[in-house]
């Protein structure tokens, strides 16, 4: 594994497969993340364990090599969340990435009726994709029909929260700690919990701590990773001479 405990004279073999860790910043896909160290370790051989949002940042794991056939058993561990969820205003999308739509007066809101919801939103729950998404229908992503003006139904799905913590209540903003299943959108939690509470409410911000046992606090940044990259040839070469 590649990550900020990786010792420099570590002699990585990206084309027999490596798992890096990447710390994603916000407005970049996770894709971008695959681009760039597919680019800089120079492997075609490249995947990500999981998507995360443009908006969102966090924890990112890409597998190059051969160990992009463990992608799916790394994507099926739970993942663990950190956000704010912000009442009194709905979007499209869920999040912030699509103009407000809707606003509702949230005064009336109390602690107890906020915690009596996240409650309702543990263990197993049912939730439907949103259109602005990658969710795939006719052969077609789901957001590709949202930027139209198109609504296509959905399938609900069922999905396991098994932690929901709320860390800080400062309204409109609700700071929370999930952790959850593979295939969960948190921008949907957000929705459905302002439906609940009857003032609406959306995904303000969003950051991903940990995959199973992969932690964001080891990762790298795209920059560090290729700080780290370079400074590994280097030794390696050096080692050569």
């Amino acid at each position: 594994m590649i990550s900020k405990k990786t010792l420099i004279d570590y002699k990585p073999d990206y084309q027999a497969g490596e798992v890096v860790l990447i710390d994603k910043s916000q407005r970049k896909s996770s894709f971008d993340c695959v681009y760039k160290v597919r680019k800089a370790v120079e492997v075609k051989k490249v995947g990500h364990a999981g998507t995360l949002d443009p908006s969102a940042t966090g924890l990112v794991i890409v597998c190059t090599g051969r160990m992009t056939k463990e992608i799916s058993g790394i994507q099926g561990q739970e993942k663990n969340y950190i956000g704010i969820i912000t009442l009194g205003k709905t979007t499209a999308s869920y999040d912030a990435e699509t103009p407000f739509e809707f606003e509702k007066d949230f005064s009336g809101i109390t602690k107890e009726e906020i915690y009596g919801v996240r409650d309702s939103f543990v263990g197993l729950i049912n939730q439907i994709p949103p259109m602005y998404s990658a969710v795939k229908i006719h052969g077609k992503a789901l957001y590709k029909y949202a930027r139209k003006g198109v609504e296509i139904e959905r399938k609900s799905r069922e999905v396991v929260v098994s932690k929901f913590e709320i860390t800080e209540i400062n309204l409109p903003d609700i700071h929370f700690d999930i952790t959850c299943t593979k295939g969960t959108y948190i921008r949907v939690i957000a929705n459905d919990f302002g439906q609940t509470l009857g003032c609406g409410a959306y995904l303000k911000s969003l950051r991903r701590i940990s995959i199973g046992a992969y932690n964001v606090e080891d990762a790298f940044s795209i920059e560090e990773f290729k700080e780290y990259y370079a400074k590994q040839s280097s030794h390696v070469d050096s080692e050569i001479i």
